[in-house]
């Protein structure tokens, strides 16, 4: 054999499931198309974002918090609709997410404490929800930072890996496309696929796929750790829900071109059963990076409360699709409303007080004070008047940014950004002026203004990420910005169905003798651990506990 196990994926979940081997002395192939640029996949352009439940951080900023509290969340928002016994799609993508929310308020901080990650002493109050309590949303902030953002996460990791390698335990397949699993007497013993062309583009960048040669690898067992579908437009198309509508004529991109989804169909062809493809997750507060690395670069924007969205006519959405609150909620309005369909893309409209504190950028790269772990420049960034740098970068070089001191100017800049003028600027500033009446109390019967006071009573979001209320149209907080957003194409909320060891399960329910499957390709584990919807710094947490799950169950059953 060529190895104890071959991880099919250099990205963060096999990275997780190569540590837990190489720490009981197994020999681990580690295959990825990419480049050795690339160790690290898609994890290291993340924000870093972790979900904890009542940790330290959280009890600092003064947030109750509780295991009760975040699993009736869990659920809410999971909706698992699918459980018809042991063979249907959700049986196990339950059982996994009562298991993480378990592990989030348990051993998990100081796992990743263990590894050298640490968390800035902000903690974030992600997709706030849809109104309810037992509905869609976290009911107390707990989006966890890493500092150093992905690269802090994924960094251990790799380095477990890099010195693995110089003790000859772990081996390198970069530039190796797998294109089928082989499959010996019912077990899976190893992989088959192309040799590409050497490429040394830098990071991120799409690289050629000419193929040079072939290769096959064989083992006691391989780990599928591979990805989603979030860079494969065509697949994503394919599985649309019906349930959000039409997708969209045009999206951009939120991950790089190599999470193409291959690996789903090709564990397929092995035996294993796929679950809830038609779940994923997409953001329509995307806007086209200015500076891009992959093709139709997206970056997200991480608004809080305060911004004002307009459809693509400018009607204000309605609670609770508002900035920060329900991520697909607010897609399936959009791509539902008739008179919406035919239009790709909505508007914040907003002050320069406003993008000052509460527009941060998804992205390693895009908060480079956080990723440099640079505590200064973090403080200066965050707590100064003016945009972050990055912020400011898009103002004046995004394609999706126009700035004006009247609403007028505002509104036909707008307007020139799209095929035909949608926007009446006497009709925009009648809605944005009966919003700024409602700003002179604390009380209000506006659920966006509400939503401003409610986050403003946790002094996380008081400090550092809701400015203190005030009219869009007051000239001292100006310019006006308008930002035109599009549905930025992410997460794969199914996937390959796994059992809490993270073995791959065959459409009887059995696990496949030899595979695993871990991260984005298992659902984040058991084909759909987070259901309908995700609670936010869900996705390199799951990535972790499921290829923890893999290589922990594969290091204690291996010969």
């Amino acid at each position: 054999m060529d190895a104890d196990v071959i991880v099919v994926g250099a990205g963060l979940a096999g990275l997780v499931a190569t540590s837990e081997l190489v720490a009981k002395g197994y020999r681990v192939a580690v295959v990825d198309q990419e480049n050795a640029a690339n160790l690290g996949g898609q994890a290291w352009w993340s924000f870093g974002g972790m979900f904890l439940v009542n940790s330290p951080e959280q009890r600092r900023m003064g947030i109750k918090d509780s295991i009760e509290l975040a699993w009736q969340d869990w659920q809410g928002s999971a909706q698992w609709d699918r459980l018809d016994g042991e063979g249907d799609q959700d049986h196990w993508a339950k059982r996994w997410g009562r298991a993480y929310v378990e592990w989030a308020a348990g051993e998990k901080r100081n796992y990743l404490r263990d590894k050298g990650i640490r968390f800035t002493p902000l903690v974030g109050w992600a997709e706030r929800g849809d109104g309810r309590a037992t509905g869609h949303g976290n009911s107390v902030p707990r989006f966890h930072v890493s500092w150093g953002t992905g690269t802090g996460v994924i960094g251990p990791f790799v380095d477990i890996a890099l010195e693995a390698a110089q003790r000859r335990l772990v081996r390198f397949y970069h530039r190796h496309r797998v294109d089928e699993l082989v499959v010996t007497n019912g077990a899976v013993t190893g992989v088959r696929g192309s040799v590409l062309a050497p490429d040394e583009s830098e990071r991120g960048v799409a690289s050629s796929r000419e193929v040079v040669g072939d290769f096959e690898l064989s083992a006691q067992a391989v780990v599928v750790a591979a990805g989603g579908i979030g860079g494969n437009h065509e697949i994503v198309r394919e599985f649309w829900p019906e349930r959000l509508g039409r997708p969209p004529r045009q999206m951009i991109t939120g991950v790089p071109a190599y999470v193409d989804g291959r690996m789903l169909g090709i564990t397929e062809q092995a035996g294993a059963r796929l679950v809830n493809r038609d779940r994923m997750w997409h953001y329509v507060e995307g806007i086209r990076n200015w500076d891009p690395v992959w093709p139709d670069h997206a970056i997200r924007i991480l608004s809080a409360p305060s911004p004002m969205w307009l459809d693509a006519l400018g009607r204000p959405l309605p609670a609770p699709y508002l900035p920060s609150y329900d991520t697909l909620g607010t897609l399936r309005y959009l791509r539902t409303k008739p008179e919406l369909a035919a239009y790709d893309h909505s508007w914040f409209v907003l002050t320069t007080t406003m993008a000052a504190k509460e527009f941060a950028l998804s992205g390693s790269e895009q908060n480079p004070d956080i990723t440099d772990r640079d505590m200064k420049l973090t403080l200066k960034q965050r707590i100064s008047k003016g945009p972050t740098a990055p912020v400011q970068a898009f103002i004046d070089h995004g394609a999706d940014f126009v700035t004006a001191a009247t609403i007028g100017e505002l509104v036909a800049k707008m307007n020139d950004l799209t095929e035909a003028p949608l926007l009446d600027a006497g009709e925009v500033e009648r809605v944005i002026r009966a919003r700024d009446r409602e700003i002179d109390n604390p009380f209000t019967k506006d659920a966006s203004v509400q939503a401003i006071h409610n986050a403003r009573r946790y002094r996380g979001d008081r400090l550092a990420r809701v400015t203190a209320p005030h009219r869009i149209l007051d000239p001292d907080h100006g310019p006006l910005i308008g930002v035109m957003l599009h549905t930025l194409t992410r997460k794969t909320l199914g996937g390959v169905q796994t059992d809490l060891a993270s073995r791959a399960l065959d459409g009887s329910g059995a696990p496949i003798p030899g595979l695993y499957a871990a991260g984005e390709t298992a659902g984040f584990g058991g084909g759909g651990v987070h259901g309908y919807n995700a609670l936010e710094g869900t996705f390199l947490g799951g990535c972790i506990f499921s290829g923890r799950a893999a290589g922990r169950s594969l290091a204690a059953d291996l010969g």
